[in-house]
Formats: structure tokens, sequence, C-alpha cells
């Protein structure tokens, strides 16, 4: 036991002198096979450099530039003004501030990568309006003094336009507001009436543009104080729906998007458009033709989409009235297609089966159809609720590129490239623009009077900026990829369903002579696939979650957790 007690010592010994010794002269000894180079002088105070997403895309997609198409086929921002950005301190967002964030939406200068890459605006109402929301109309001619004038509105216009973006409005036409002229008049005219009396609509023309009745005849029917007259108010009481029957309404509406054209306004955002004449398609189809002819008989370019929140093959009819687009609520929201595919409580297989669905629905009822795809909207609690879990920001980031490469005129909601929070009542979902963590920051605005304590879980827009980790790098190049690949944008969709799968969806795209593949890594774990077979021999550009980058060998490829790869022949 003795002799081995002094063998273990003299063998400690040993070691350390070997491991101290560098050869006597203090410096460490090479390892075997480094040819005695010695290792770089490293400064222990800074921290590692390690890869980020966004670095990974930028290798990809660097080589990527602006497609130069000028169609309908745009990148929409739809901003809500009054919480977007504020010019003035006063609390509310307004036109100006607008105009001051363009670089944030669109900096003009297609060689940057630090602005949104937007195409297009949609501007939620600017009328005048009695609500913060503003979908009560008071004067269909005017800016809301909220948001400022119409001096305002124009040099917004004009900044947009120089920079290649075309702006549309929202155009409230099923109904006004209790305040406007039209229904005031109206309602004094009625109340001067003696009882059983028939209106002189050569006296007061404008009891012709509301659905007066002397009989309540629905629960949404309200009465005129004291004359036994009721009007039609299914939105809301002081939401009177407009006579779209009658000549006079139409000739009054002619003229607004005649006002509004010959301002430069690119199009119309068309609200309700189910509701024109509620449960009656035909009528509805038949008033968007209308509409569309007038619209494009002064501007061929205008482009119009409408809001009919049903079912895929009930909207799909109102293609059938020649208007551009149609918003593709199939798709959208909690429980539409993307987010049931990213939640995994779908295939990822049934989003390219979605999409083929709907391109033959479409084009049944048009041949010129351009799809609407949107994930989120103003009526729509916020993406970054859909996913608990530890794959949130993952998840949030897959939705926006489901959402941001399908074919048409794509539709981002303001704060969703951010992962914004906000649920429950509708002033949530229209929360502050996070500009900044500070609410105090210039342009930050308090929001809806009424809206709740909403608590964002991920950083503001100054910080997501800078990281290359994050949400709002991650959709920056999603729309750039969409901007330069026109088969991305434009193309008929066709699903290799022999390749798709549960966590994989693979589809090609064909755009005039031009085709490209992409396949969708809709799961946390990395994906193989074989796609020896469509003879693809390169990553064009990809979309990454993580600094993980796909890789193409000899026709495998391989993805990263939740991504995307654009491969060409």
């Amino acid at each position: 036991m003795k002799k081995l007690r002094i063998f273990s010592l003299l063998l400690v010994l040993t070691l350390l002198l070997v491991s101290c010794s560098g050869g006597g002269n203090g410096e460490s000894t090479a390892p075997a096979g480094s040819g005695g180079t010695e290792p770089p002088e490293t400064d222990a105070t800074e921290p590692p450099i390690e890869n980020t997403a966004l670095q990974v895309m930028e290798e990809l997609n660097g080589a990527l530039t602006p497609s130069g198409l000028d169609d309908k086929y745009r990148s929409f921002y739809e901003i809500f003004v009054y919480s977007f950005y504020d010019s003035d301190g006063d609390g509310v967002g307004d036109l100006r501030g607008v105009i001051e964030k363009l670089d944030y939406i669109n900096d003009g200068d297609p060689n940057t990568d630090t602005d949104l890459g937007a195409t297009g605006i949609w501007l939620m109402p600017v009328n005048p309006s009695t609500t913060y929301h503003k979908y009560d109309v008071t004067d269909y001619m005017d800016i809301d003094p909220e948001y400022g004038t119409l001096d305002d509105f124009k040099a917004l216009l004009e900044a947009c336009h120089e920079r290649g973006v075309r702006v549309i409005t929202d155009l409230v036409m099923n109904h006004t507001s209790s305040q406007h002229p039209w229904f005031t008049r109206a309602v004094e005219y009625l109340k001067t009436l003696e009882p059983g009396a028939e209106p002189d609509l050569s006296v007061c023309p404008y009891v012709d543009y509301y659905n007066f009745s002397r009989e309540r005849k629905t629960a949404t029917s309200y009465e005129v104080p004291g004359t036994g007259w009721y009007y039609d108010a299914p939105f809301w009481s002081e939401m009177p729906d407009l006579n779209l029957s009658s000549e006079a309404v139409r000739g009054e509406l002619a003229a607004i998007a005649d006002y509004w054209l010959d301002m430069g306004v690119d199009g119309f955002r068309l609200d309700g458009a189910k509701e024109y004449y509620s449960g009656d398609p035909e009528s509805n189809i038949a008033f968007l033709s209308w509409f569309n002819s007038v619209v494009k008989e002064k501007n061929p370019d205008a482009y119009i989409v409408a809001e009919v929140w049903n079912d895929l093959n009930t909207y799909a009819e109102y293609y059938k009235s020649g208007i551009d687009s149609l918003f593709n609520f199939s798709f959208g929201d909690t429980g539409g297609t993307i987010a049931k595919v990213v939640k995994g409580s779908s295939p990822a297989s049934a989003y390219g089966a979605a999409i083929e669905n709907a391109q033959t629905a479409f084009a049944a009822a048009s041949e010129t159809y351009i799809d609407a795809p949107f994930y989120t909207n103003h009526d729509m609690g916020r993406s970054a609720g859909y996913y608990p879990g530890d794959y949130t920001e993952n998840q949030v980031k897959m939705a926006l590129a489901l959402n941001l490469t399908m074919s048409g005129a794509s539709f981002t909601y303001y704060g969703e490239e951010l992962g914004m929070k906000g649920a429950g009542k509708d002033e949530n979902k229209r929360a502050p623009m996070y500009w900044s963590e500070d609410p105090d920051a210039p342009g930050m605005t308090d929001g809806p009077k009424d809206m709740g304590n909403v608590a964002m879980i991920f950083e503001s827009e100054e910080r997501q900026a800078e990281d290359g980790n994050s949400i709002l790098n991650f959709a920056i190049q999603a729309i750039k990829i969409r901007n330069s690949i026109p088969a991305v944008s434009h193309g008929v969709a066709d699903m290799a369903e022999d390749l798709s799968t549960d966590t994989v969806c693979v589809l090609t795209k064909t755009f005039g002579d031009d085709s490209v593949t992409l396949v969708y890594n809709i799961s946390p774990e990395p994906q193989t696939v074989d796609v020896s077979g469509l003879g693809l021999t390169a990553i064009t550009a990809a979309l990454v979650t993580t600094a993980e980058a796909p890789a193409l060998d000899d026709g495998e490829l391989t993805l990263p957790m939740y991504s995307v790869a654009v491969l060409t022949a």
C-alpha cells in the first residue's frame, strides 16, 4: 500500500511538471499536428461573435434585386393612423406621422434592407368621424382633424408615389354616421311630417338615402324619436345603413370615388361588402360590379380589394363582380389555415392543398383575379398570442413567411412584423405601434381611450432593428423575396403531394417561363427532403428562424427548424 501511494505521488508530480513546462520558456506547447502554430491571442473581455439568422439570410438573399414589375401584385402595409405615429405630441397618430415613418415602410432605395420594403399602403378610414376607429363617416370628402388636413394627405400621397408606393384608402359605403348631414337632414324632415303623411323626395331627397320604414322590421331597426319612423342600422344604432339601390346614393358614391382618384389615391379597400344587401350575395356582387366599372372607367390601374368575411366558396363568387381582389379569410386569424398549420393542428401539406383549392375556386369566377392573402387585421387578435410554448418566436416568423410567400397582393397589419400583442376587445387589437419601450418617446401614441393593458412579449422596433435574430429582420427578408422573385408573388402553385408531409410542404410556383420551388419546414426539428426528382440545383433564397442555413447536396435538401428554401433548376 505504501509503495502504491509513493507511485501515485510521483505520477501526479510528473504530470504537473509536463503541463507547466511548455518547453522551458513559458510558452504553451503546440498540439500535435499543428505545425507549431500558436493559437491567436483573444481578448477575454469580448464575447465571441455569434452568427445570426439575418447573416444567414443575407448570404443567401444578398443577390436579390427588386423585379421592377409595376402592377397590382404588391406588398401592402395596413396602417391604423390613430395608433401609428404622433407627429405633434397630442397622443393621436396623424398623417404627418405616417410621412415621418415612410423610411421605415419604404425608404425609396431598393439597395437597402433596413426598411420593410412595402410597395403599398392601406390606410384605415381617414375621413371625419365621431369615433376613434372612424368607420362612421360624417364627411366623405375631407380628412378627420385628428389626423390632419387635406394638404397633409396630399403630401403623403406625393411622398409615397416618389418612392413607388401606392396608397389605397378605406371606403365605407355600407353605412354613414348618424351625424352625417344626409342622415340629420332626413331625420329633421321626417320629424316635420304629419302622422300618416308620405315623404316628398323633391323636398328632402335624403330620406331615400337610407332605409326608412314605418315598421320595425328587425332587431337592428331603430326609431327616429317621436316620429313612428324606423331606420336600419345592423352595425350600431349610430351607423345607419345606406340605401344602395338609390340612384342618388350611387351618384354620391361615384362622385366620392372620383374626388379621391383625382387627388391621386390608387384605389380603395371596401369595408363590409357582404352587408351591402345583407343575406343577398347576388345583389352585393351586382353592386360591386357597378362600383368597379365606375372606378376603372376613371382609372383602369386603380386597385380594389373588398372585405367579404365569409367562407372561401362564398367570397370566391364575389370575383364575378370583376373587382381585383378579395381578402382571403380562410388563411387568416387564429382558426385559419396558416395558424393551424403552424400550430401543428393541421399537417404542413394542408397549406399547399388550401392554396390549390383557393386558386381553383377564384379562377372559376374570374380569369383576372388577384388573391389578397393576409394573416391578421384590425378585427382579429394579434398572432403573437396564437402560439404559447417554447417556439413562439419561431412560429410567429413562420406564419409571416407563409403569408408573405403566397401569390397575390399581400397584406401585413402594422406591428405584426414586430410580433406585437393585442386581443380581446377591438381597442386592444389597435394598440400603439411599438416604436419604443418608452411610452413617452417621440412619436409614441396613447392608443384608443378604452384600450386595456396590452403587454408586449417581444422587443420594440428600435431594438429589433439592431437584432439579427428579430422578427422584424425576418419580415424584411420575406418581403424582399416576394418583391424580387415574380414567381413567388405572381405564380400559380402546384403542390408536390408525394413530398409534402405533416411537417414539410413543397410548392412549385410558375409565372410565365419562370418557376421556383418553395420548400417549407413547418416544425421544430430539421427535415430532409429528396428533391432530386424535381431537377433542382440551387438554393436561390431562404428564410430561417435560427442561425442555421439550409443545404442542398446531390438532390437532398436539409432544412433547419421552421424555415423556407426557394430553389431553382
